[in-house]
């Protein structure tokens, strides 16, 4: 009985043995063969968090710009589970998010801030589907190219108004700014009489939404994001959802309310040139609900207003730390447009100085260092690495914007000419920045739908300070120029 057990008990240990050595071969192989293993380099992380620890919470692209040198263009990173890529290179960058676009041109999941707060009709954070599509052609043909110059007059009223504030209260210039940019986008998608202040009610609900939906996208800003499964929490018995679900809620009503007002204008003969005005005419074509557009309309705000005014305040440093740049322009605007009049978009063309002057505004201090992101949709292979599905893609504007085989050896100095060919004319811009001379308004299918309508509005308003004032740094009681501390001015990407 006993040598029977005995001869069991070895059986069962050599066929232990036998399969232990088998799973291990296994695991060995599937390990040497995983794709894995071949992801792009990066920094070692720890287990669980990965590299979280290392990335920071402030000014990360300062980070990762430093990273590059280490490990490369593009740089590997592990969150939590998460994997990211972070993208420095204007080759990597267009290999991938242009001409990869079909791969790379989804957004990361957000419940709150996209599927909660916005009901998925957030153009910036909608995922890459059917509703973006419809969305994203209707945007491009209110606002491209061919149809900007709809919008000059009111673009060119509100740089005079500007102008003309700045000149009489030049210390709360920053609030100038602001009114400006508000003001612009509410005539340009609503037909909106000009607003004399930010305290207007419908701008202080619109700019409400505005703040909210940023919290809410914050990483971390909610557990859910972690644990997806927390959706499924009744509303009831969980406040963070509800005060989503409520908002929508209220600011559908904000945004469907505004667009109507210009559907009845336009019902009684009453018809100026908007952005909602297009879409409501186009929408039986573009297959759009009234819902869906009014929120089209509504979500261009934040973009539009953040852009012009950030740009125009870094614009204003710039001219502080760099007055011959200023001096350049003002002669420019002298030769071409004369003291007998005000500059206008008839000057567009023999004005080349002034619009490399926006191109370096948005280039040198972009107001988004690192982008909005991108996810991979499917497993992909680069140059020789794996980049798994579900990858967020952070494109280092930052570093972009900076590097200096493109831009120059000064690529962190403030210098227009760096858009203008020998002859003083715009030259042809750097591969892969749209014709932009720089990476700020994004990449592929999500490049900035409003970038031309955005451009116009920075040219007119610089051309119009520029001609009537001089922009100049404060001096102190022994008239020596007051320090400026431009990098200390820098909340992780927002003036």
């Amino acid at each position: 009985m006993i040598e029977l057990i005995a001869n069991f008990v070895e059986r069962n240990t050599q066929l232990s043995l036998l399969a232990l050595l088998g799973l291990s071969v296994y695991l060995g192989v599937r390990y040497v063969n995983s794709p894995w293993r071949k992801v792009p380099p990066g920094p070692s992380g720890l287990p669980i968090i990965g590299n979280i620890h290392q990335m920071g919470s402030s000014k990360q692209w300062l980070k990762y710009t430093e990273w590059r040198k280490t490990y490369g263009d593009f740089i590997f990173l592990n969150a939590g589970g998460q994997p990211l890529l972070v993208v420095s290179s204007s080759k990597v960058a267009g290999d991938l998010l242009d001409r990869r676009a079909t791969i790379y041109s989804d957004r990361p999941q957000n419940i709150v801030a996209n599927d909660m707060m916005t009901g998925g009709l957030l153009i910036t954070f909608t995922h890459y589907n059917d509703i973006w599509r419809r969305l994203r052609k209707a945007a491009h043909e209110g606002l491209n190219k061919s149809i900007a110059h709809r919008y000059h007059q009111t673009q060119t009223n509100e740089a005079v108004l500007l102008t003309q504030g700045v000149l009489s209260d030049p210390k709360n210039f920053d609030d100038h700014l602001r009114r400006t940019a508000v003001s612009s986008i509410m005539t340009m998608l609503y037909d909106y009489p000009p607003i004399q202040s930010q305290d207007d009610p419908t701008v202080k609900r619109i700019h409400d939404f505005v703040v909210r939906l940023t919290r809410a996208a914050l990483p971390g800003a909610h557990l859910v994001e972690f644990f997806p499964w927390m959706r499924y929490i009744p509303s009831s018995l969980a406040k963070w959802k509800r005060d989503a679900e409520q908002g929508f809620a209220k600011d559908s009503v904000l945004f469907e309310g505004l667009f109507k007002s210009v559907q009845d204008r336009m019902e009684k003969g009453d018809e100026g040139y908007s952005l909602s005005s297009f879409l409501i005419k186009e929408a039986d074509r573009h297959n759009i609900t009234m819902r869906e557009n009014a929120w089209l309309a509504g979500t261009m705000y934040g973009a539009a207003t953040d852009t012009n005014a950030g740009v125009m305040s870094w614009f204003m440093f710039a001219m502080m730390l760099y007055p011959e740049t200023m001096r350049r322009g003002q002669e420019e605007l002298d030769l071409v447009v004369g003291r007998d009049r005000l500059p206008s978009f008839a000057d567009f063309e023999n004005l080349p100085y002034i619009r490399a002057l926006v191109k370096e505004a948005l280039r040198w201090r972009p107001l988004d260092p690192l982008g909005i992101p991108h996810r991979s949709i499917e497993d992909d292979w680069y140059e020789g690495y794996f980049i798994p599905k579900g990858t967020i893609v952070i494109p280092n504007v930052w570093s972009l914007n900076r590097d200096p085989e493109i831009h120059g050896a000064n690529a962190h100095e403030f210098d227009p000419l760096r858009h203008l060919d020998g002859k003083g004319q715009i030259k042809a811009a750097p591969p892969d920045t749209k014709e932009e001379g720089h990476f700020t308004y994004g990449f592929g299918r999500r490049i900035c739908v409003g970038r031309h309508v955005a451009n116009n509005s920075l040219f007119i308003e610089i051309a119009m300070m520029l001609w009537a004032m001089n922009i100049e740094r404060a001096r102190d009681e022994n008239g020596k120029l007051l320090p400026m501390d431009v990098d200390g001015c820098w909340e992780d990407g927002l003036a």
